[in-house]
């Protein structure tokens, strides 16, 4: 049987047993967990800002069009900032309502242009609002509470500005845009909110686009868009429009959002629509929209 040194046997034991030694493996065990929830973090809200925004700048040499019917509207945020919108006066005498319209996450309102021409060509006045950070609006678009003050500065121009009485205002938000309309109708008065593809919340529309992450990481976005707790609040008549099947945000968001609306309210499911249902349904859909409209602002004087 070979003889080991005792010094040798008490280095290894040393070495084996040493709490030094163990602290060093829990703190470099801390310091990988640490890091690994920092690039986690760091990665959900960056793929959350590129999912939600993604605005394009004004560019001339893009080929941007104004409608001739349109004119340029600029408007100061609270915090500073100035947003550029297209206001369309109806050639009706009076107008029906003015519409506020809150565009999706992507491009500008030169998207959108030929909204605000159908509609005001119907007898509503309409200023298509251009988010910060989007088209030719300043500043850089990096949460819900920066869109919030947009909406706030849009609603300040029609009824300030240009002196609208709010129960003759009219809130109308596609896709992203919902929830902007729904934020500013649960705080402001109107005559009218309209939401078509909108989603019930970030945190519902995140278990639809990562339906691998865990709800209570969920916490961990930036923003909440909780558009269904603020349909609450939401004193107006409401109308709830939305594509099926729509591959962008499921029509079930919409279910959410019309079960969670005061009455009176309206809920309508196109079959074959899409994510853009204003683009795919043509006038008669307009029509729906033109009627719901005037029969809000009827019930409001």
């Amino acid at each position: 049987m070979r003889n080991t040194p005792p010094d040798f046997e008490s280095s290894v034991t040393s070495r084996r047993f040493s709490p030094f030694l163990t602290r060093e493996r829990l703190i470099a065990c801390f310091v990988a967990i640490a890091f690994l929830g920092l690039t986690l973090f760091l990665a959900l809200h960056w793929f959350e800002h590129a999912v939600t925004f993604q605005p394009v700048r004004y560019d001339a040499k893009q080929g941007w069009k104004q409608p001739t019917e349109a004119t340029d509207v600029w408007l100061t945020t609270s915090d500073g900032l100035k947003l550029h919108g297209w206001f369309f006066a109806t050639n009706s005498t009076p107008a029906i309502a003015t519409v506020i319209f809150f565009h999706g996450n992507g491009g500008n309102i030169s998207n959108v242009g030929w909204v605000g021409q159908l509609l005001s060509s119907r007898g509503f006045n309409v200023l298509l609002l251009e988010y910060r950070g989007y088209g030719r609006s300043e500043g850089d678009v990096a949460g819900e509470q920066g869109l919030y003050a947009d909406a706030d500065a849009g609603y300040q121009y029609i009824t300030q500005t240009l002196g609208v009485a709010p129960e003759s205002v009219a809130l109308y938000g596609q896709s992203l845009g919902t929830a902007v309309a729904a934020d500013l109708a649960s705080r402001r008065q109107c005559a009218a909110l309209i939401l078509e593809s909108g989603f019930s919340s970030a945190s519902d529309l995140a278990a639809t686009v990562l339906p691998l992450l865990p709800r209570r990481l969920h916490f961990l976005s930036r923003n909440r868009f909780e558009s269904a707790r603020k349909l609450a609040g939401v004193k107006c008549p409401v109308l709830i429009t939305h594509g099926d099947p729509d591959d962008t945000i499921p029509k079930e968001h919409g279910q959410r959002l019309f079960a969670a609306a005061n009455e009176p309210k309206k809920l309508l499911i196109f079959p074959g629509a899409g994510h853009n249902v204003f683009g795919s349904q043509g006038s008669e859909y307009l029509d729906l929209i033109a009627d719901f409209l005037i029969q809000a602002v009827k019930a409001n004087h």
